[in-house]
């Protein structure tokens, strides 16, 4: 079993998070327009990083918060976790 801190609630089973997808990617600015091929880049092509990485996840069946994990992707070792607007 794979536990996670929450920065709001502590440790908790993994069972009760989701799984937010990459921490790294930026959203296009809101008003500014922007290609259907930048578009797709942005929703579709992602990559499978390896290694030590930054992700969201959300806290579903606990204080329904969002939050950050540094994780390593291929031991499932977690470094740290922070709010949402906290920098490693």
């Amino acid at each position: 079993m794979l536990y996670i801190k929450c920065p709001y609630c502590g440790i908790r089973a993994q069972t009760e998070f989701a799984y937010g997808g990459d921490a790294t990617v930026k959203r296009p600015e809101l008003n500014k327009e922007i290609t259907d091929k930048e578009w797709d880049e942005f929703v579709y092509l992602r990559k499978s990083l390896r290694g030590k990485h930054l992700e969201f996840w959300h806290h579903i069946s606990g204080c329904r918060q969002w939050f950050k994990v540094q994780r390593d992707t291929t031991t499932h070792e977690i470094f740290k976790t922070l709010k949402p607007h906290e920098e490693l």
